[in-house]
């Protein structure tokens, strides 16, 4: 895949007339229908006026093609972040209500459960022991300032992985070490879950989050690995199309 088309195609070409004649005339031609600049993300040719002038080494630095693909795989964390604080939140508001309703919940299961037993047992569905009636009884066994110590370690977890969303979406290292630092501290209790019960959504989720430790601390040389930061921005920056303009015409010794 080409990311840099992949870009330019949803947010548009980013065209520069440097001040230097030379550069300007490799990244300008003349046609039929106007002038054209070569775009310094895609390299493509677009018409119209360019988007900025100026001294070459003032022209925007342009992410191309690994640094765009990056963005995309950290940004998609950042997501699933995300979409994990809304739903570890909403979580957190649910218990704060059923402590303050826990009566009523109450009520509702032992007067309704015997009603609606015989109807689940004409569909083979154990009632008394399905999974959302043990998780009821286990939260009506809950005293009040259980499930409000319950409620706050889910609404810091969200913190937590708020921040990871922020410092991910915002592409900074800090984030990348924070990620991977507060995943590692939620492997425990992932493992202990597993060694209570092994099902394939727990197991899924252990695996997940080791290859996403894996996969960050691999290919974004964190801690020193494969030569630390230096050796990952050496590798991860793309030339832009005015850098290697430049490049092509500075006189060779």
């Amino acid at each position: 895949m080409d990311w840099s088309l992949l870009v330019c195609a949803r947010q548009g070409h980013v065209t520069y007339a440097p001040d230097e004649a030379e550069l300007r005339d490799l990244l300008h031609a003349p046609t039929p229908v106007g002038e054209a600049w070569r775009c310094l993300r895609c390299g493509d040719y677009v018409h119209g006026e360019p988007h900025g002038d100026g001294p070459a080494d003032r022209a925007p630095l342009v992410k191309r093609g690994r640094e765009l693909r990056d963005a995309f795989i950290m940004r998609s964390l950042a997501i699933e972040r995300a979409v994990r604080v809304v739903i570890v939140w909403v979580a957190a508001y649910g218990l704060w209500r059923f402590s303050q309703h826990r009566e009523s919940i109450q009520s509702v299961l032992q007067k309704e459960l015997p009603i609606l037993r015989p109807v689940a047992g004409q569909v083979g569905w154990d009632l008394d022991h399905s999974k959302v009636t043990e998780s009821l009884r286990t939260l009506v066994a809950l005293d009040d300032e259980a499930l409000r110590w319950v409620s706050l370690a889910l609404v810091a977890y969200g913190l937590v992985a708020l921040v990871e969303a922020v410092g991910l979406w915002l592409l900074a290292r800090w984030g990348e070490y924070f990620a991977v630092v507060a995943t590692c501290f939620g492997l425990p209790l992932e493992l202990y879950e597993l060694a209570e019960r092994i099902t394939p959504l727990r197991l899924g989720a252990l695996v997940i989050n080791i290859l996403l430790i894996v996969y960050l601390v691999w290919s974004k040389r964190l801690f020193g690995v494969r030569g630390g930061k230096a050796a990952h921005e050496a590798h991860l920056r793309t030339a832009s199309l005015l850098e290697v303009t430049v490049a092509t015409t500075e006189p060779r010794l």
